[in-house]
């Protein structure tokens, strides 16, 4: 029997982004669980991750990588890059790396509950 609640805390200073989604996502899904189901959302851990606006990123990725949105309408792609997202809020930009990193079905929701993101430390 595996016990309830169990909280992660993860430090991501000086961690890179992709690298640092897929752990997340790795306790988000209860994978570190040794009665691991795919089904079962109770067996995952809540997730805490401080410090998040030190997150490093690989190669020319804070200049370069773009992320686009569309409102829907004709004519309504818009894009942000990088840097500008983790100027407004850098939490955003890790929650999107984590949301992709999770299986696309109904679970993803309940499993995105359990992450909370902080810009600097808790205690």
């Amino acid at each position: 029997m595996t016990e309830k609640n169990k909280i992660k805390k993860i430090d991501a200073k000086d961690k890179i982004l992709g690298r640092l989604a897929s752990e997340i996502a790795w306790y988000l899904m209860g994978k570190d669980d040794p009665s691991f189901q795919r089904h079962n959302i109770d067996a995952s851990s809540e997730v805490y991750v401080f410090n998040s606006d030190s997150i490093k990123f690989s190669g020319n990725k804070f200049s370069q990588k773009i992320y686009f949105r569309h409102s829907g309408y004709p004519g309504g792609l818009k894009s942000t890059n990088l840097e500008k997202m983790m100027e407004k809020d850098s939490r955003e930009v890790l929650k999107k790396a984590i949301n992709g990193m999770l299986p696309k079905n109904k679970l993803r929701p309940k499993m995105l509950k359990k992450l909370k993101i902080y810009k600097g430390e808790i205690s």
